[in-house]
């Protein structure tokens, strides 16, 4: 199983789609059990394709030309997730920027720690881990400054909406 992230999906009024048309964009590329979770842009799916970096530039391709919608989509498989709900080095307040490659430790050294007083980020892998003491619209450690400093692309989600994630794939996943 598989859930896909889309970035800026129905968030500050950008990239409006309906969750349904979504959806249909799936199982037309032929992927199966299709669900979307809230209107963010988080969608489950089995797949038959096993590499996520084909089905992600597969899924971006016929959102553009289906939807009109370019946007980034990343791809996390049940374990993935499991393992970084299982990784947060952080207690509270923890949201988590899922990235679609793994960072230059060079770029990573770069960001600066102190940016957001209160604050504290943690970069695992493909994944950042942010403890936002100020709330996620207070932050300094906003996406558009992360993906810059470490020039990748990315996406966030809150740890709640990771979880329900996790929870769905294992649903979905022996079924």
């Amino acid at each position: 199983m598989y859930a896909a992230l889309l970035r800026g999906v129905n968030v500050g009024g950008r990239g409006k789609i309906s969750m349904p048309e979504l959806v249909r964009a799936f199982e037309l590329l032929g992927h199966e059990d299709v669900r979307s979770y809230i209107q963010s842009g988080n969608v489950v799916f089995r797949s038959k394709v096993s590499n996520p970096a084909r089905v992600s530039a597969a899924l971006e391709r016929s959102i553009a030309e289906s939807l009109g919608l370019e946007t980034r989509v990343i791809v996390r498989t049940h374990p993935e997730l499991q393992a970084i709900a299982a990784g947060s080095p952080f207690d509270e307040d923890v949201h988590v920027v899922f990235l679609d490659s793994v960072p230059s430790p060079a770029r990573v050294a770069t960001l600066d720690p102190e940016r957001s007083p209160g604050d504290r980020f943690e970069v695992a892998g493909r994944e950042i881990y942010l403890s936002l003491a100020s709330g996620a619209g207070r932050t300094k450690l906003t996406l558009d400054w992360l993906e810059r400093g470490l020039g990748v692309s990315g996406t966030q989600r809150n740890w709640n909406t990771l979880l329900k994630l996790v929870e769905l794939t294992a649903a979905r996943a022996d079924g």
